[in-house]
């Protein structure tokens, strides 16, 4: 009966060690997929549709062409051949991986809407002040039997027909001829005074809402990222140029919050 045990007690360890290991990988490859797919920019080279469902595209690198004709007649394009669009978020489900592209759907009226946020002696609507027509849309890489052991540049080739992740000649080139600090924020994604639109998009994609006014004879134009609850970042143009990047918190109720200062 010992001996019994002894084996029993064995199997169990083993079985509970490959339980362990396997839940590892799982999560390794979920940080993986996400690292290397989220914020990831594309150059679209089939049409794009906006939809009310998630657009499924089969791991084979197809998909319904016309289920998505009739998405894009119903719903207009999220994006045109030639476009560059950006992944902003990513789910990883059990047998397939969902990409925001541009925001996704994201709009319609909200609790929030009311909120203004302090920008000096201005204050601005988080929603600029009505609702913008979302431009986005979402889709579903279908893995039949599951992802197996897919990686973000898996995704990528499979995507090839739809979506161009390769280098993009004219965004790099242009990339070459900024000035350090402006190349360094757009790397790290945080918009500096200095900036125009082209380098604001490429740090941070498209903005979430636009409100614009004149004051004292100066178009002021607000980019508006992030949604309460949570973080909002105003990117603030006088004319072409970034004059002001400000960060907030709105809480639930609409309580406004500046970001906190770093210790010295």
């Amino acid at each position: 009966m010992r001996v019994r045990w002894t084996a029993l007690t064995v199997t169990l360890a083993f079985a509970g060690s490959l339980w362990a290991d396997e839940k590892k990988a799982q999560l390794d490859q979920k940080i993986e997929l996400l690292r290397g797919l989220e914020a990831e920019f594309a150059t679209v080279k089939a049409p794009l549709p906006r939809s009310k469902k998630t657009l499924e595209f089969d791991s084979t690198g197809t998909w319904d062409k016309k289920k998505w004709d009739e998405a894009a007649k119903e719903m207009g394009p999220a994006a045109r051949i030639g476009d560059l669009v950006q992944i902003t978020a990513v789910k990883i489900e059990k047998d397939e991986i969902v990409l925001e592209i541009n925001h996704g759907n994201k709009s319609g009226t909200k609790w929030y809407n009311r909120v203004e946020v302090g920008m000096g002696s201005r204050t601005t609507p988080v929603n600029g002040g009505n609702n913008q027509q979302a431009t986005g849309t979402y889709i579903a890489v279908k893995f039949k039997g599951g992802l197996g052991e897919i990686d973000s540049t898996g995704v990528k080739k499979i995507l090839a027909p739809l979506l161009d992740f390769e280098k993009h000649n004219a965004t790099e080139q242009y990339f070459d001829t900024l000035p350090p600090e402006i190349k360094q924020a757009i790397t790290d994604k945080k918009p500096i005074e200095g900036m125009d639109r082209d380098q604001v998009l490429l740090a941070l994609g498209r903005p979430l809402r636009k409100s614009r006014e004149t004051k004292d004879g100066v178009d002021y134009e607000d980019w508006i990222f992030g949604e309460p609850p949570g973080r909002v970042m105003f990117v603030t143009f006088a004319g072409a140029k970034v004059v002001k990047v400000k960060e907030t918190y709105a809480g639930l109720g609409g309580s406004i919050a500046e970001t906190p200062k770093p210790p010295i």
